[in-house]
């Protein structure tokens, strides 16, 4: 791991929402003005869609250059274009629709009745090329070194769709796989693997409510990433914990700094 992960606590969800899109605003504007543009990796959930939603409702959001940003997702569940359940469907809703995109920057993961039909691992397999033909020398791999990359902690400690025993948290070469049998609806699933959640720069990962405590505290406990894949998400440079007070609840005070008055 790169470094002790960073632990920061908000009041409640809606605050760390609000906060989290601030963060996520600077640093969009930090890598475009040093490299003329951004990438950034989305994640879905009622906090990563409550990020978005924050962040459209902000006015620092017209900071941002949204035709010079790159935006890919962490993992989407594998149903048909528009499905309400897909996480492009939802951030589009949330965002993505408000913002002036470049089209050919949104780097969604195909639907079950795209281009590979229901051919889960073709379609793993197309996501995992996309992103090796946006990788730079300098990135040194398969992936492009993301800016950011958002990840929602799920309460079995799931990231993305990397569940806790499952091959998918094991697979250790490729840099996207498609996910049999995931112990949450639908079954079936496309994600990255931990490799190339590691390639990012900075890594942040959310988590909000009583039921998410648990698993907070067991990933930062030091637990191994096959029981706890939270635990194996971290960045090349820095790992932030974004969380409120109820799901950092059983966490060590010693962990985190002193809310502000």
């Amino acid at each position: 791991m790169t470094g002790t992960p960073q632990v920061s606590v908000h009041h409640d969800k809606d605050e760390m929402a609000r906060a989290t899109a601030g963060r996520l605003t600077a640093r969009i504007v930090d890598a475009q003005t040093a490299r003329g543009t951004a990438s950034v990796v989305l994640t879905g959930g009622r906090n990563g869609n409550g990020l978005l939603a924050a962040l459209a409702s902000s006015a620092a959001r017209d900071s941002i250059d949204w035709s010079r940003i790159d935006l890919w997702w962490g993992d989407e569940r594998f149903l048909p274009e528009g499905d309400p359940e897909r996480n492009v469907t939802q951030a589009r809703e949330a965002l993505l629709d408000a913002v002036p995109l470049d089209p050919a920057r949104v780097h969604a993961m195909a639907a079950s009745d795209g281009p590979f039909g229901n051919d889960v691992e073709a379609a793993a397999d197309a996501y995992a090329a996309e992103l090796a033909a946006a990788s730079r020398p300098e990135d040194h791999g398969s992936v492009p070194a993301f800016d950011v990359l958002l990840l929602g902690v799920g309460p079995d400690t799931h990231v993305a769709s990397l569940f806790p025993e499952h091959p998918g948290v094991r697979e250790t070469e490729r840099a996207v796989v498609g996910v049999h049998g995931a112990p949450k609806p639908p079954p079936v699933r496309i994600s990255l693997t931990l490799p190339a959640i590691r390639a990012a720069r900075e890594v942040w990962l959310l988590a909000a409510g009583e039921d998410k405590a648990d698993a907070v505290a067991l990933a930062l406990s030091g637990a191994g990433e096959v029981q706890a894949p939270a635990a194996g998400a971290y960045g090349r440079s820095r790992t932030l914990w974004l969380l409120d007070e109820a799901a950092a609840a059983r966490l060590p005070r010693d962990m985190y700094p002193p809310a502000l008055s």
